[in-house]
């Protein structure tokens, strides 16, 4: 930013906010005097607060016009103004101040009279009147500098100020040369002036006739008067710290932004975004005059400055280093709708494109975005929703030739759309920043309805539907300004495996943000009847500050916890500020099983090592699948066979290569694989199984592990992956428990009738023995067969199967190119709370790659 001379000109605005109380104008009146600068002026709105003068000053006019009783608002206006000036000014200013308000009141008087005995108005009175707000302000804020022992000298705007209006446009046309000649020649008379308070918003014609600014006026008048006086900053003061990389209240972790462009602030500002009015920048950017946006009630915010791009980079370049910045900010423009023209007869037809926005001009519809393909065929352009009939009946009316002889086939309206534009001069010319947009978008399973850019590449828009409009602001604006790939995790069922998971995240959350960029926040931990969450809404400080604390999350679990609620539970995932969202279910329950369609389908990924979903009804399966590849929702289970063995990640290897799959042959159970490696007929069966049980490797009903149904739904969900539409009741499975015991009431029982049937176990051992092999539980997937079973086989003693040890399971694949020289293994843990909830977060790893994270 160019620096300032003690002989240039410094311009500040203060808005009605600024100015909207006694104490308040008192504020002000002291920041301009200690502000740097011999040289100020001051451009002040109407007071604002409750009520705002200019809304009592319209109301009015309109209620004069309407032959209504205005006598209350006169009155409530001079009491304000009274109330005002008794606070802050002394005597004899207080009673001079008075006298000309009440001079101004019996003249406004008599004017509301004439309005109401004509029972019209018109623009020019009301300009008129409602101009007499800033001068008020302006008298009494150059009193109060006055009376504080510094010049000030209050000036009307409409003793230089000279504009016309434009029928084109809404707005006026300022003539700057003959608005500086009369500038020049009020300072020339008035060299000793101090402190310039001038009156923002009204104005003069070249006939002499009151007027106004129009929209953001006094915000206009400031500008002009920076242009005007070639001044060397112009600071305009508002009740927000400047302007935000994305509306704050949509988006919690919107930065204010340091400094901008011009081109950038009018892109910003069109969008609505808070920036001053395209129009008020004009006058600054043509004569190279800074525009800083500075809360007025927080001094210690630097606020934002508006230069040229030169500068802004200059800016960027002195607080982190670097040289360029590709998206400035993101804004968005809701209740749109998309019109859609489409026809064949418009291919290559000149002038149809004018025709279409002709017919919509003479409707008075205004246009917020064009789009339209190369091919000709169809051109759509978005509208406030409020609009779209008129675009619709315009369009008929003008087309209905074209209509009847099927040239256009069809002019629709798509409704509840959004506007979502990214900014940033910095995209000029840069590869890839609308392959970055386009894939946050996917990402956060958001489609984009139309693109649009122009060719200066200062803003990319696209057109969301509405109900995704903050979700797609947040993913995009994530994209850009996180460095970490933030992920909102929920976990359902804190029993073993899942209580291991949140411990073994809590001790890597520190290095996997550090060394990849990876910001993991867990946002609720729920069981079958009670849940507990975090919250990561507005008022946050960013993806590190919200969420649970993992290091105490079951002493925050325990306390805090209440009745589970499903909806409440997800809610609270999906309305969280982070675009990324995954559950992860560690438990076995068929029900919580049931509802990934309904979380995946909502754009929430799920990793799981609940077997349920992949082994229960197939086409449950292939919904759940239909959806990871429709969408960018994925669905991890890797730890569904192999616990943290990479099983189904290499048999999917080996199908999407192109090697052909023959047999997955495997050990799958690591109770099996325990109680198969000790018994060797020496010892009784029922002993083993003993022992498995008090080592913990069984489950509490040692059943559940021997009846094979928990290899069974591993030998299913290997299948399906390899191609085979199998069901779980297509594996025949080999119960290891004898069938008089499959109906007993009690594990106890279980257990101490088995020893019942300890021989016909050790026959079977012997026999292998003298063979020279030993028994083994395996799961086996005939791919070229189209089957899959579940038995216990024996195996001579130097195959893998037999040389295995404690609880690890191996796994077999038999490929085309694994065959001649021996089967591919992998060979490991397979069973545990540790290697479990290891591989589930491996997955979480696996989704963060997917989602950006570095790999």
């Amino acid at each position: 930013m160019a620096s300032e001379s003690s002989d240039d000109w410094v311009v500040h605005k203060y808005g009605g906010t600024c100015v909207g109380s006694a104490e308040r104008i008192a504020t002000g009146a002291k920041l301009i005097m200690e502000t740097e600068g011999t040289k100020k002026v001051l451009v002040v709105s109407a007071m604002g607060g409750t009520p705002k003068v200019t809304d009592l000053l319209l109301d009015l006019v309109s209620t004069a016009a309407a032959r209504g009783d205005y006598s209350d608002l006169l009155s409530a206006i001079e009491e304000k103004h009274v109330n005002a000036a008794t606070s802050l000014l002394e005597e004899p200013s207080r009673s001079e101040f008075i006298e000309v308000l009440k001079s101004d009141i019996v003249d406004l008087a008599q004017m509301l009279r004439a309005i109401s005995i004509a029972g019209t108005s018109t623009e020019a009175f009301s300009d008129f009147v409602v101009g007499f707000g800033e001068m008020w302000c302006a008298q009494m804020m150059s009193r109060v500098i006055n009376q504080s022992g510094t010049k000030s000298t209050w000036v009307n705007a409409r003793d230089f100020l000279v504009v016309e209006s434009s029928d084109e446009t809404g707005q006026v046309d300022v003539d700057y040369e003959l608005s500086k000649k009369n500038l020049e020649a009020w300072l020339e008379a008035n060299p000793e002036c101090g402190i310039v308070v001038l009156t923002g918003f009204i104005a003069v014609t070249h006939d002499g006739v009151p007027t106004t600014l129009k929209r953001n006026g006094s915000d206009y008048t400031a500008t002009i008067l920076g242009g005007l006086l070639s001044a060397s900053k112009i600071t305009i003061w508002t009740d927000v710290d400047g302007v935000y990389s994305a509306d704050p209240r949509k988006v919690d972790t919107a930065v204010c932004l340091d400094s901008m462009s011009y081109h950038e602030a009018w892109e910003l500002a069109y969008f609505g975004a808070n920036v001053l009015h395209p129009q008020c920048t004009l006058p600054a950017m043509q004569n190279n005059v800074p525009i800083v946006l500075r809360n007025f009630f927080n001094l210690s915010a630097a606020g934002t400055a508006i230069t040229s791009y030169e500068e802004s980079l200059e800016t960027l370049k002195a607080r982190d280093g670097r040289t360029s910045q590709l998206v400035k900010g993101f804004a968005t423009i809701d209740d749109m709708s998309l019109i859609n023209v489409e026809g064949t007869g418009m291919v290559g037809v000149p002038g149809t494109a004018s025709s279409v926005f002709a017919a919509v001009r003479e409707a008075n519809v205004n246009v917020a975005m064009i789009s339209q393909a190369s091919s000709e065929h169809s051109i759509c352009f978005a509208v406030k929703s409020d609009q779209a009939e008129d675009a619709v009946n315009a369009l008929s009316e003008r087309f209905e030739r074209e209509i009847s002889q099927g040239l256009i086939n069809d002019i629709r309206v798509i409704p509840k759309q959004c506007i979502l534009a990214a900014v940033g001069q910095g995209m000029a010319s840069t590869p890839g920043v609308s392959a970055i947009l386009f894939s946050a978008l996917a990402k956060a399973n958001i489609n984009v309805t139309a693109i649009a850019q122009g060719c200066s590449e200062y803003n990319l828009t696209v057109v969301v539907d509405q109900s995704n409009a903050v979700k797609a602001l947040r993913a995009a604006h994530a994209r850009f300004y996180l460095s970490e790939t933030p992920i909102a995790i929920a976990v359902i069922g804190p029993g073993l495996i899942g209580a291991t998971l949140l411990d073994q995240m809590a001790a890597q959350m520190e290095s996997l943000n550090s060394a990849y960029n990876i910001e993991l926040r867990v946002l609720g931990v729920a069981s079958s009847r009670f849940m507990h969450m975090g919250s990561c809404r507005p008022g946050w400080d960013g993806p590190s500050s919200c969420g649970l604390d993992l290091k105490n999350w079951r002493e925050e679990y325990e306390n805090d916890k209440e009745a589970f609620d499903l909806d409440a539970f997800e809610a609270n995932l999906l309305e969280s500020a982070i675009p990324n969202m995954a559950i992860i279910d560690c438990t076995a329950s068929d029900q919580v099983a049931g509802w990934y369609e309904r979380f995946m389908s909502k754009g929430i990924h799920v990793i799981t090592p609940n077997k349920k979903a992949n082994s229960g009804d197939i086409e449950y399966f292939k919904r759940l699948r239909d959806i990871g590849r429709k969408t960018y929702t994925h669905f991890f289970y890797e730890a569904t066979v192999g616990a943290g063995l990479p099983i189904i990640s290499t048999l999917r290897s080996l199908v999407n290569n192109g090697d052909g799959i023959h047999k997955i042959e495997g050990i799958f159970s690591g109770t099996l694989s325990y109680i198969f490696n000790e018994f060797d007929g020496s010892a009784p069966f029922s002993d083993t199984v003993k022992v498995a049980k008090e080592l913990g490797f069984t489950e509490p009903d040692p059943r559940d592990d021997l009846s094979g149904t928990d290899v069974a739904r591993k030998v299913t969900i290997l299948a399906r992956e390899a191609g085979l539409q199998l069901e779980l009741k297509d594996i025949p499975v080999q119960s290891l428990v004898p069938e008089p015991l499959q109906s007993v009431e009690s594990a106890d029982e279980y257990m101490e009738r088995l020893p019942e049937f300890d021989s016909d176990m050790a026959k079977l051992a012997e026999e292998a023995a003298a063979a020279g092999e030993v028994l083994r539980f395996v799961g086996v997937v005939d791919v070229k067969a189209g089957t899959g079973c579940v038995e216990l086989r024996r195996f001579p003693n130097d195959h893998p199967f037999a040389t295995l040890k404690g609880s690890d399971n191996i796994i077999s694949f038999t490929t085309d190119r694994y065959k001649s020289s021996g089967p591919l293994i992998v060979r490991g843990p397979g069973a545990g709370a540790e290697v479990t909830a290891g591989g589930v977060f491996s997955d979480l790893l696996q989704l963060s790659a997917y989602l950006g994270a570095p790999s």
